[in-house]
């Protein structure tokens, strides 16, 4: 009884006290798209990604309400750095819905036009503000709206103490002067109260923060670029030992995509003190440090996600040597002894990476050892011959054969050449360049327009290099029966099929990675065929590792750049974006996989990747293109997804 009158009584004072509209609410997923289109129209970084921002601590007055319910002392507040523009998941600040999906549009420009500078939060807004009106003019009567619509919201100056009142009247000040800026103003706008005009022209205003005032909803808060931490394998050699997985562990990760606030600490809690430590410590100190990795807990299924909402900042620490950790998130690091191991096959060959900080190819940054598998042998001790599928791969003959019998067909099939005076059709392009070349003067007089095209049979000359990812997040199961990895073989086994049917030149490369050392798998190369050795190397394939995919990219660049064909093709089949132990985790990694991309481009091949991982439209458009990449939504048919995307890559070239 106790219980449920204290859920009544919490729900009854959280309902009055909050002062948020919640019948106007606009959630950040209903803006996406249009928050990030004009994020990049603005000049905005393109490697940005949005994501919802995490609650913080503010400032400004309470109600006696809130402060009985416990609200009003933290928010969702815009924050920007290097690699992240995160907004509040839902605003619901005021009463017309418009309003707030205006305010979600207005953060993205305020966000493109923001340049951190050493005046403080504050005057950086006031000039990101500026520059935002003069690039997105049609925005000004949207932003004078919310303008005021804030202002009304906004605590008046007297009723706050002296060391709040100033910044209040100054913030107020800056809100009231950026709608009447002049155009031929420079910004300079002198106000009543305040001289903020004259602040901006000489740089005196102070460094204000924001959660020492209520919430500047139309404002946003940089911060300093995110750094990767570095592992703790580095410290504790230890931490790499294999481990058997207890199949109660045997459970999907839960992501969470806020952007959270995080420092690395040291553990001080087993260090002697004066004062003896205990358990309702805890309670007064949980803000200050707080141990992720713990060796037992007080509930087996805690909620770790609403435990860090309720923190301003995460600190993490290494762990200490010998110490047993709790198992919420593993990393599997089984690696496998010399023997066991793949065989290397030849020295290892040094390969640059893109420092995207410099804005230059570091030379010689990471090396490959190109790997073959160990092909068991029958019996009697010879090694196998060609022959039928594995025993393990039957369950694909019809998709194989399927999938076989589309691309002898596409290879019977005749192509089209253009740029033709006499043909079967009229090309449209081809008329439309000519009757401009025609208005213009460029066309010759008395000459037959090319702009015909007909059906020819030609040969065809075509390679293809497919570079699978084999990184540790293949073993993660994308279906209640299967998992990544299993899906990545059988889509080799169908791609090695219908390829072998058509008899284009193909090679197979698997690749993973461990800080620096890029490990590449041969598991079909250009000189060999696809007979039942290639096909146990299929079979043999196996999860380890990272993701360092720019330099796995540049490899495969390298071989095929070697092929004398026409049309060469690089399908790179992955489940997520590119990571590793060092900085090559977040934005290193999007830009060097980026600048190696474009390498490829450069050097005449078609790179395309084609991934089951649901968030890669937040990154891969910004690597491939947004017409060099394809999303499976569902991955068991990954295959045939494959399939209809080498169809397509390969028609459009004829």
């Amino acid at each position: 009884m106790e219980e449920w009158v204290g859920e009544r009584w919490h729900s009854f004072i959280w309902r009055a006290a909050d002062v948020s509209y919640r019948h106007a609410a606009v959630q950040l997923e209903e803006v996406t798209r249009a928050v990030q289109m004009l994020f990049r129209a603005g000049g905005g970084d393109p490697l940005v990604r949005v994501a919802p921002a995490t609650e913080q601590k503010i400032g400004g007055p309470r109600g006696w309400l809130q402060k009985i319910a416990g609200q009003g002392e933290r928010a969702a507040l815009t924050t920007l750095d290097d690699e992240t523009l995160a907004l509040p998941p839902v605003i619901a600040v005021f009463p017309d819905r418009q309003l707030n999906r205006d305010l979600y549009l207005w953060l993205a420009a305020q966000g493109a036009c923001h340049q951190t500078t050493a005046n403080g939060w504050l005057a950086q807004n006031v000039s990101a503000t500026h520059r935002a009106l003069e690039l997105f003019p049609g925005l000004r009567t949207r932003y004078e709206r919310l303008v005021h619509a804030h202002l009304a919201q906004r605590p008046n100056p007297a009723s706050l103490r002296r060391g709040v009142r100033e910044m209040e009247r100054r913030i107020q000040d800056a809100l009231a002067a950026s709608i009447a800026l002049d155009s031929n103003s420079d910004g300079i706008v002198p106000v009543e109260e305040g001289a903020i005009g004259n602040n901006l022209k000489d740089g005196t205003l102070p460094s204000a923060q924001p959660s020492t005032v209520a919430p500047v909803w139309l404002w946003l808060q940089a911060s300093e670029a995110s750094q990767a931490t570095p592992s703790a394998q580095e410290d504790d050699p230890s931490a790499a030992e294999p481990k058997k997985e207890k199949e109660q562990d045997k459970k999907p990760i839960k992501q969470d995509a806020k952007r959270r606030r995080a420092q690395r600490s040291e553990d001080t809690t087993s260090k002697d003190g004066l004062v003896m430590f205990f358990r309702a410590e805890s309670i007064l100190s949980w803000s200050e440090f707080v141990r992720v990795n713990r060796t037992g807990d007080d509930e087996d299924n805690q909620d770790y996600s609403q435990v860090a909402d309720d923190m301003e900042e995460l600190h993490l620490a290494h762990r200490k040597p010998g110490e047993t950790l709790a198992a919420r998130i593993k990393f599997d690091l089984d690696l496998p002894s010399p023997s066991a191991d793949d065989l290397p096959a030849g020295e290892g060959e040094p390969l640059p990476e893109w420092d995207y900080k410099k804005g230059v190819l570091v030379p010689d940054r990471c090396r490959v050892q190109r790997l073959r598998a160990r092909e068991p042998l029958r019996e009697n001790g010879d090694a196998p011959s060609s022959g039928p599928l594995p025993a393990s791969a039957k369950h694909l003959k019809t998709t194989s054969r399927q999938v076989r019998r589309r691309f002898e067909a596409l290879r019977a099939a005749p192509r089209w050449q253009h740029g033709l005076t006499q043909g079967d059709e009229l090309n449209l392009d081809d008329w439309v360049r000519f009757q401009v070349d025609r208005r213009s003067g460029d066309a010759r007089h008395g000459e037959l327009p090319p702009i015909f095209s007909r059906r020819v049979r030609s040969e065809r000359s075509l390679s293809t290099i497919m570079l699978a990812d084999l990184s540790l997040s293949t073993d993660a199961y994308a279906t209640q029966q299967a998992r990544v990895i299993d899906l990545v073989r059988d889509s080799l086994f169908v791609f090695g099929d219908a390829l072998e049917g058509v008899g284009d030149p193909f090679e197979m490369l698997g690749f993973s990675s461990v800080r620096r050392a890029i490990r590449i798998h041969e598991i079909k190369r250009f000189s060999e065929g696809w007979d039942e050795g290639a096909r146990q190397r299929v079979m043999a394939i196996r999860p380890g590792f990272y993701t360092r995919m720019g330099a796995a990219i540049r490899h495969a660049t390298q071989r095929l750049s070697e092929r004398p064909e026409r049309q060469r093709l690089l399908l790179i089949l992955s489940d997520g974006k590119p990571n590793d132990l060092d900085q090559y985790e977040g934005r290193h990694g999007l830009e060097d996989t980026r600048h190696a991309v474009h390498e490829a481009r450069q050097a005449g091949l078609t790179p395309f990747c084609v991934t089951i991982d649901q968030t890669a439209n937040a990154y891969l458009p910004r690597l491939f293109g947004t017409q060099g990449y394809a999303l499976v939504h569902r991955p068991e048919q990954l295959a045939r997804a494959l399939t209809q995307v080498y169809v397509r890559l390969t028609a459009a070239s004829r």
